[in-house]
């Protein structure tokens, strides 16, 4: 077993604790209003998925100066009929309360739609609205395969449209900052970093068969997926747990702080190989997708390792429960902290922060993809890095603690990976579950190529797209 030594464990918890502190005392929302001078000319705008983040999709388009929000859409009538009152109640006026979105790619008046539906429509609501002339604000993970994250960046190329990723964190001023500050190589040579979620997920209930509310269009919530009978309790939101619709919390979350880690170190593509380790463990439900998982790129010299927990855990670090983690030879970032390499703070770093929906909407105006903060082609990449992370999962085969201690040692990877695979087993540990008889899945390690199919492996390969049910298929880039 590789342990970390007593005086860097040390500086760890002391660095990170000191950069929890540092980022609540100089958190900027990022909801900070919008530039009053913006034109005010009438732009009708259109929210696709009308539960969480679709709220926050209608009140941020709405409050921004000339925007109104002309359609609220989703197959759940009575959400769209919720949301519709709420956008009635704070701008004086009532959007179109709709089920069906092509319906507003129809409607020649609307110029952008946003899109906050579940993962598996992510891709193909961007294409059909890029399609009928629109400029589309698509949350994250922005696809739900690698196949429809690059057919959006060829149909936002090839159609001329702009496309902005809801990875809003790239419209923080000090994460700017950051990337300025590695661009000087003022961190030195960075080996490794991490990205950190720990966050406690239930069970989702027994696998089953269960009715369809009669307020759902069933046929349209579905639209790409083809899991046709509901197996868990609760239809939304827990489509994050079942591949057919949702990319575990790879995709949920964690796409959040791998995206920033890729920005700031300049990575570009889908790095050299990939290796998850992983599984759903402490329960049996209806999900599946892993609620533990490790997944560990390499990029030439670099690797990145990231983290994601739902059982109940303590904090990473002491006083650090998440976030991003950049090692440098000059010293260490955590957070938006700087530390020298002996855990002394440096700086923190500060800068302006844009509202990321306002610069979609400007962006829009001028039909300049450069203003753009997170323009698709990023938000692809960085989504990819989840995709061949859940793939190396999904191509994995089940084993023992000691077998999976053993190949991550045959493999010759950064130190740290055991590390944190010991920390995983003492996690789960804590959490009663016995790994001789809930054994994790150690996943298939996958080469990557920088052409042509992104894998080596052709099963690999064949999971880099997915089945569609008509008329919900993925156009070619032929029919773009």
């Amino acid at each position: 077993m590789i342990r970390v030594p007593t005086r860097r464990k040390f500086l760890e918890e002391t660095m990170l604790a000191t950069a929890a502190a540092c980022a609540l005392q100089g958190q900027t929302s990022l909801a900070v209003e919008a530039d009053q001078s913006t034109a005010t000319d009438d732009w009708p705008h259109a929210v696709i998925g009308c539960r969480i983040r679709g709220r926050v999709h209608a009140q941020e388009f709405g409050r921004i100066p000339g925007v109104r929000v002309a359609y609220v859409c989703d197959p759940d009538r009575d959400l769209a009929e919720e949301l519709a009152t709420q956008v009635e109640k704070e701008k004086g006026y009532r959007p179109q309360a709709i089920q069906d979105m092509r319906r507003i790619f129809d409607d020649k008046s609307i110029k952008t739609v946003s899109i906050a539906a579940p993962n598996h429509w992510h891709a193909l609501a961007a294409i059909w609205a890029m399609q009928s002339g629109k400029d589309v604000y698509v949350e994250k993970p922005v696809s739900n395969t690698i196949e429809e994250g690059e057919r959006m960046v060829q149909a936002a190329r090839k159609l001329g449209r702009i496309c902005q990723a809801g990875t809003q964190n790239r419209s923080v001023g000090a994460h700017a900052a950051i990337v300025d500050y590695l661009r000087a190589g003022k961190l030195g040579e960075v080996s490794l970093a991490r990205t950190i979620i720990y966050g406690k997920r239930g069970s989702i209930g027994p696998r089953g068969t269960y009715p369809i509310p009669s307020n759902i269009d069933h046929n349209l919530w579905l639209g790409p997926a083809s899991q046709q009978v509901l197996t868990r309790p609760q239809l939304h939101y827990d489509w994050h747990w079942v591949w057919d619709t949702g990319n575990g919390e790879l995709g949920n979350n964690n796409i959040h702080y791998v995206d920033l880690v890729r920005w700031m170190l300049g990575l570009n593509g889908y790095g050299d190989s990939v290796w998850s380790i992983g599984g759903r463990l402490g329960y049996e439900d209806a999900g599946e997708t892993p609620n533990t998982q490790m997944v560990v790129h390499t990029f030439e010299k670099q690797t990145i390792i990231q983290e994601v927990r739902g059982l109940k855990s303590g904090p990473f670090s002491e006083k650090f429960k998440g976030g991003w983690i950049l090692y440098g030879t000059e010293g260490f970032i955590a957070g938006t902290s700087l530390f020298d390499p002996s855990g002394n703070l440096v700086q923190t770093f500060k800068g302006p922060t844009e509202n990321h929906f306002a610069n979609f909407i400007e962006a829009a105006r001028s039909g300049r993809s450069e203003e753009l903060n997170a323009e698709i082609a990023q938000g692809h990449q960085s989504t990819a890095l989840c995709h061949v992370g859940n793939i190396s999962h999904r191509l994995g085969e089940t084993a023992g603690p000691g077998e999976i201690e053993q190949a991550i040692d045959r493999a010759m990877l950064h130190p740290e990976v055991m590390t944190t695979y010991m920390k995983m087993v003492s996690h789960l540990k804590e959490n009663e579950v016995d790994l001789d008889k809930q054994r994790l899945t150690l996943g298939r390690r996958l080469q990557i190529r920088r052409e042509q199919a992104p894998f080596v492996d052709s099963m690999a390969n064949a999971l880099i797209g997915r089945e569609y049910r008509a008329p919900f298929v993925l156009p070619s880039d032929a029919n773009l």
